[in-house]
């Protein structure tokens, strides 16, 4: 497995970030530049994964970045180091701006979930691994943990994408549409990301966290044909019962929904402003019939960030079911 050595993170002088340097490429790789993933850690993580046995593998979401130091604190108390895995063509692994979360095939992204899994095992000494997906990130987990059954000890799905949030036409006739059309033109641009949620995260517009804008970006985002394809055709699977989750799977969402195209101020404190918590809880049971829900009064999107208490019930709960399920 070829992997850098550590360089310094933004994320604080503890922090530390290694170079995946990745093989497979459904498409969308930077032309003369093959992809990479980058994994995000605490100095002391190895001294911590031998200790205790147990790290856990946090899985970000669509145009998304692992900034969450707060939840790797929390961790810690329990002496069980939290690694962040960024995505090829995103975040940190980003190569070149012309193939931002150009993805064609989310499975192509199987390949740095393993490698992270492996460096956590063979490198940090860890027996176990917690796999944690927030949004796309869930979605992501679960295809990885159906194919890989055994490899993840639990698996904890954050406010995961489970279906499309939108009117039926866009679920059916609109699908068709793109799924030709992601064939042909991957790179279409079909849509942009309303940018709200993300700018009421950031410090700068009035949100308590801090975190790298070229990573995690606050403005409209493309959308490609391409991407939208692949993420459809995995939602067909798991409502039509393929995707199968073994292990302990808990998954955790907001109490309610926001508007998702136009929020107002007091839905960006208090819902999940981008996905339909009700989807997760009729989707959930398809992963796996054993799937436990987890519902945060209050929570946002990324119910990691919501503001407390919300956050804490998360954390808390979280934490203490997935210990308690290994």
């Amino acid at each position: 497995m070829r992997i850098s050595g550590p360089v310094p993170d933004y994320l604080g002088s503890s922090w530390q970030a290694r170079t995946l340097f990745l093989e497979d490429d459904d498409g969308g790789a930077p032309r003369g530049r093959p992809d990479v993933a980058v994994l995000v850690h605490q100095y002391d993580a190895p001294q911590r994964a031998r200790r205790c046995g147990i790290a856990a593998l946090y899985l970000p979401g669509f145009q998304d970045s692992f900034f969450h130091v707060a939840q790797a604190e929390a961790w810690a108390r329990y002496d069980v180091p939290l690694i962040g895995l960024e995505f090829r063509r995103s975040g940190r692994a980003l190569r070149s701006e012309a193939s931002r979360d150009d993805v064609r095939d989310l499975r192509v992204r199987n390949e740095e979930i393993t490698r992270a899994v492996s460096y956590i095992k063979h490198d940090l000494g860890a027996s176990r691994v917690i796999l944690i997906g927030h949004s796309t990130g869930g979605l992501q987990a679960a295809l990885w943990a159906s194919e890989n059954p055994g490899a993840a000890a639990v698996l904890i799905l954050n406010s995961p994408w489970l279906e499309h949030n939108g009117p039926e036409y866009e679920k059916t006739a609109l699908t068709e549409a793109i799924n030709y059309l992601g064939k042909v033109t991957p790179r279409a641009v079909i849509s942009t990301l309303n940018p709200s949620y993300a700018r009421s995260l950031h410090a700068s517009f009035g949100g308590e966290w801090q975190f790298n804008t070229a990573h995690k970006q606050v403005d409209n985002l493309k959308v490609y044909a391409g991407f939208w394809r692949t993420v459809r055709r995995a939602h067909a699977e798991i409502a039509a019962g393929k995707v199968h989750v073994n292990e302990p799977l808990l998954v955790a969402h907001s109490d309610r929904s926001g508007d998702f195209k136009n929020p107002s101020a007091a839905e960006l404190k208090n819902s999940d402003c981008v996905l339909n918590v009700e989807d997760m809880k009729r989707l959930a049971p398809r992963l796996s019939p054993t799937a436990q829900l987890l519902e945060i009064s209050g929570g946002l999107h990324d119910l990691a960030l919501s503001p407390r208490p919300a956050r804490d019930f998360y954390t808390r709960d979280t934490i203490e079911w997935a210990l308690g399920n290994l």
